[in-house]
């Protein structure tokens, strides 16, 4: 388990993201969300991540359920703030939102302090828990003003009185999230997609600027949505359809993890978890192969000749850390 920055939150090093089984793009039946959860804890994952967007609530009402079975002190959870869910009376599905679901409620951006409050209740109530341990701001992109000068605020109120462990914010992106390590006292930021074997963006200022302030980074979208996972055309990156030229890319890796014996799920995940500044690994699964096949991709050993033959092909940046050569994970 790795602790976020000075909190005393604990994560797994491998972490579940939970948006899948909020039906994201295609339905996931209760039972096969049920086993998915399982699958993970089986596998000695404790670190579960879920939001309100996911699914309109179906995400952390389903995760809640998976979880109930389990002592509460032995896993920690993460849900977000941002988006507050306002009950619609639209007919048809979310399917616009990325969520095979029913339009049952609409989604409100909500920064303000009454507003996380209250959004932060609702998923506690969908989640039957009476607290979690992370909460993120979620995509603040198009509102950054709004979530610095009123959402990090409560935030940071909830943390002294003692409600949540650990704060920080989730988002797509680097940049932002560069400002928020170096201008709050956040403990961890959730990037998803941009520390990968196919975008970097994170290396230059996020990475280095919270490894060197102590403060904890949880990567997603280690595989992209998908392309890094199984490349082909039609593959999704990003959440929509790969260009062509990524798509060759993500071939060509393929090919030089084949010539060393691993997969280039190892690699990704291996390549990811590899920043002393990174904290835990969050994968998105919708079933429990999926889970299990995670699981094993991550425990793999990747061959240091692979990661010596992208930096030679030119596929990797030679200031990227990569497996064993990794420095301490205290800060310098």
């Amino acid at each position: 388990m790795n602790r976020l920055g000075a909190s005393g939150v604990e994560v797994s090093a491998l972490s579940f993201g939970a948006a899948a089984i909020g039906n994201l793009y295609t339905e996931v039946g209760e039972e096969q969300a049920h086993e998915a959860v399982e699958a993970a804890w089986q596998r000695g994952i404790r670190y579960f991540d879920t939001a309100p967007h996911y699914g309109l609530g179906l995400s952390e009402r389903r995760l809640g359920a998976a979880l109930r079975g389990h002592p509460r002190e032995q896993y920690t959870i993460s849900t977000k703030v941002g988006r507050r869910l306002e009950p619609s009376d639209g007919t048809g599905d979310d399917l616009a939102g990325g969520f095979a679901v029913p339009a049952t409620h609409r989604r409100v951006w909500d920064f303000s302090a009454d507003g996380i409050r209250r959004t932060l209740e609702s998923s506690l109530e969908r989640l039957g828990l009476d607290r979690v341990d992370i909460v993120y701001l979620h995509d603040p992109d198009e509102h950054a003003e709004w979530a610095f000068r009123e959402g990090y605020p409560a935030l940071e109120k909830l943390r002294s009185e003692g409600v949540i462990g650990a704060i920080g914010a989730g988002m797509n992106q680097a940049e932002m999230l560069t400002r928020f390590i170096r201008d709050t006292d956040v403990d961890v930021v959730l990037c998803a997609g941009r520390y990968t074997l196919l975008d970097q963006s994170a290396l230059t200022g996020l990475l280095p600027a919270a490894h060197e302030r102590g403060k904890s980074v949880v990567i997603g979208g280690a595989f992209n949505s998908g392309l890094l996972a199984n490349p082909q055309p039609g593959a999704k990156y990003n959440y929509t359809v790969a260009p062509s030229d990524l798509v060759q890319r993500a071939l060509r890796l393929k090919s030089v993890a084949h010539r060393h014996g691993t997969t280039l799920r190892a690699a990704a995940l291996a390549f990811c978890a590899a920043h002393p500044a990174v904290a835990s690994v969050l994968v998105g699964a919708r079933s429990a192969h999926e889970v299990r096949d995670c699981a094993h991709q991550f425990a793999a050993r990747v061959p240091a000749g692979f990661w010596q033959d992208l930096r030679a092909k030119g596929l990797l940046p030679a200031d990227a850390p990569v497996p064993g050569e990794v420095p301490s994970k205290e800060p310098s």
